[in-house]
C-alpha cells in the first residue's frame, strides 16, 4: 500500500503562548512539524504533504526535508487538508491525516492505523477511552445530567483513509455550512463508517505551554 500522509500545520501558536504558527514552535530543538512527519514516515508512510500558513512557507520549508511537499493552507483545518489532498500525487492508495501538534505520536499508532486500511476499512481513526468522569451542563454550568462513558472515545490522529473515499467525501462538503473538527467527521457525513484502532497517551494534542512543557520532560526521561 503507498500512502500518502497529510500534515495541517496551519494554525497559530496563540493559546500555547507563541508568536510564530505552533507547528514551528521547538521541542527539544526541533519544530513540531519535523517530529510528525518523523512520525508517520517511521509508521510507513511514503510521502508527505504539509499544509502551512502562507506567510510562513519560506520558515516551513527551511526547516523540513527536501523531499516533504509544502503548500500553502486554508483559514481552516478542512480548507488546510483540502489544499494538501489536492497536491498529494493521485498514485497513493491511502491518505494518513494527522496534526502537527502531536509531535510524539508512536509509530506503532501510524502502523496501525496503515494496517486496518489494509485490511479493508475505508476510513480508521485511533482512539483512547474516556476515564474521566463526563457531564452535561446547561448554560448557566450546572451540571445537568452524567455522560455514561463505556462507548465514548477520545479520537487522536493520524486518520487514515482510502484515498478514494477522502477525495470524495470533501468533493461532496464543499461549499455546505457544516463544521467540521476532523477529517473522519467529513467522511461520516458522507455515509462511510468510520472504524478505530487502540490510539496511544504519548500522541497528546500540544495546545498550551502546560503541554509543551510536559511534552519537553517526555523526551528527556
Amino acid at each position: 500500500m503507498h500512502a500518502v500522509g497529510i500534515v495541517a500545520a496551519a494554525g497559530s501558536g496563540l493559546r500555547l503562548g507563541a508568536e510564530l504558527p505552533k507547528a514551528l514552535v521547538a521541542l527539544d530543538g526541533r519544530p513540531l512539524v519535523c517530529w510528525a512527519v518523523d512520525a508517520l514516515r517511521a509508521g510507513g508512510v511514503a510521502e508527505v504533504v504539509v499544509a502551512v500558513p502562507a506567510p510562513q512557507r519560506a520558515a516551513f520549508t527551511a526547516v523540513l526535508p527536501d523531499d516533504v511537499h509544502v503548500v500553502v493552507g486554508g483559514d481552516t483545518r478542512t480548507a488546510s487538508v483540502r489544499a494538501a489532498l489536492a497536491a498529494a500525487r493521485e498514485h497513493a492508495d491511502a491518505v494518513l491525516v494527522h496534526d502537527a501538534a502531536r509531535p510524539l505520536t508512536p509509530p506503532d499508532v501510524v502502523a496501525r492505523v496503515l494496517a486496518a486500511l489494509a485490511a479493508g476499512a475505508r476510513a480508521v481513526v485511533p482512539v483512547l477511552p474516556v476515564v474521566d468522569t463526563t457531564v452535561v451542563v446547561d448554560a448557566d454550568g450546572v451540571v445537568e445530567a452524567d455522560v455514561p462513558r463505556p462507548s465514548l472515545r477520545r479520537v487522536q490522529t493520524p486518520q487514515g483513509f482510502d484515498r478514494a473515499t477522502l477525495v470524495e467525501a470533501y468533493a461532496r462538503s464543499h461549499g455546505t455550512a457544516a463544521e467540521f473538527t476532523d477529517d473522519a467527521s467529513v467522511v461520516r457525513a458522507a455515509g462511510v463508517p468510520v472504524q478505530t484502532v487502540a490510539g496511544d497517551e504519548r500522541a497528546t494534542k500540544i495546545t498550551v505551554a502546560h503541554d509543551l512543557a510536559l511534552a519537553e520532560l517526555q523526551v528527556r526521561s
